[in-house]
């Protein structure tokens, strides 16, 4: 066990510890500033375990010891928004939780929402807008998946009779934080929306609820705070929102501009593709890219799949991506790789999925 705060601490086999340790040395200040945005944490401790390989998911948010996977190690405190989204489930989720899975978005649409809330006071709104936008795409994929009209891509499923594993994917977290971001910028920014995100968390904590139970304090509120509010929430489609299959029925605007930088480098690469012209690009190019933005650039260049070998070769080359300790980068060049059946990768691949078994 290494000590990191007075009230944090991580665990880990004997042989990780120090670079746990360093890793996660920012506990404490993510886990103030979740408690300056939200409410005081209640739970006393909050310690961190560090699986090992075979752990199957980023984390899990067991009161007081979150339990999360070594891909974390990046070794440079890059993935620490996993800490982040566990560290947000102490409100919602083990203070406040769904009454079953049928709600399942009260615990992880909340908990994503809150997470890149705190994510953007650590780091800038434009790593909120960026998790929004990839949320956006990842929820998008999912709907795909399960086909735009199937009822399992609704907010608020119908589960009679139906596994909750086999429901199980990214629409409770990212369409219910594409819900509460809406609601945020439609009922006037988070100056309106926070203090009655505060009062939310207060009035359920140590509860299990549903959604109309959401639904109705949130009117409750806004009828005691700001009447004039009321109108605009009588204006929303609510059943739409809760019961419609596919996509949310209203976009969401998020700032494009911390995205272009990666888009413009992916643009260069697919120009360069057909000439060859390689030499034009560096390692600085993705140096002060965030682990979001260089994901960006990576599925941007998946979307243009299958590249040829050489221009595959040249991107490694020049990024040494095989080789990435980052797993989120690494899993996105090699998910690029295989998409354009460049065999190089192959053994890092294997390696990949023998080594770690998160999902």
């Amino acid at each position: 066990m290494a000590k990191i705060s007075d009230r944090c601490a991580v665990w880990s086999e004997p042989d990780n510890l120090e670079a746990c340790a360093w890793e996660f040395a920012e506990m404490e200040t993510i886990l103030q500033t979740a408690e300056d945005l939200i409410t005081p944490y209640v739970w006393g401790r909050y310690d961190l375990l560090v699986l090992p390989g075979s752990f199957p998911f980023g984390g899990m948010e067991n009161p007081c010891l979150t339990f999360v996977t070594p891909t974390l190690l990046a070794g440079d405190r890059s993935l620490t928004d996993v800490i982040a989204h566990e560290i947000a489930h102490s409100w919602s989720g083990n203070l406040v939780t769904a009454k079953n899975w049928e709600h399942f978005w009260l615990n992880e649409g909340w908990t994503t929402y809150f997470e890149r809330k705190i994510v953007a006071r650590l780091n800038g709104e434009d790593s909120r807008q960026l998790s929004c936008i990839i949320g956006e795409a990842d929820l998008q994929e999912s709907v795909c998946f399960y086909g735009k009209d199937s009822p399992l891509t609704a907010l608020v499923p119908k589960l009679d009779g139906i596994d909750p594993d086999d429901a199980y994917s990214t629409v409770p977290y990212d369409k219910g934080a594409h819900l509460l971001y809406y609601l945020e910028q439609y009922l006037g920014g988070p100056a309106v929306f926070e203090p009655y995100m505060r009062s939310y968390i207060n009035e359920f904590q140590g509860k299990s609820i549903d959604t109309s139970d959401w639904k109705n304090y949130l009117f409750s509120y806004f009828t005691c705070h700001d009447p004039a509010k009321v109108e605009l929430l009588n204006q929303i489609e609510w059943d739409k929102w809760f019961n419609a299959p596919g996509m949310p029925p209203v976009g969401n605007k998020y700032d494009e501009r911390p995205q272009k930088v990666c888009l413009d480098l992916a643009e260069r690469w697919i120009s360069a593709a057909k000439d060859s012209s390689y030499a034009q690009f560096s390692p600085k190019d993705i140096e002060s890219f965030s682990t979001m933005q260089t994901v960006i650039f990576l599925t941007r260049l998946a979307d243009s799949a299958p590249l040829n070998d050489d221009t595959l070769a040249a991107i490694d080359s020049t990024y040494k991506l095989t080789s990435y300790r980052n797993c989120e980068v690494r899993f996105s060049w090699l998910a690029l790789a295989l998409k354009s059946n460049y065999m190089a990768v192959v053994d890092a691949v294997i390696d990949m999925l023998s080594t770690q078994g998160r999902m």
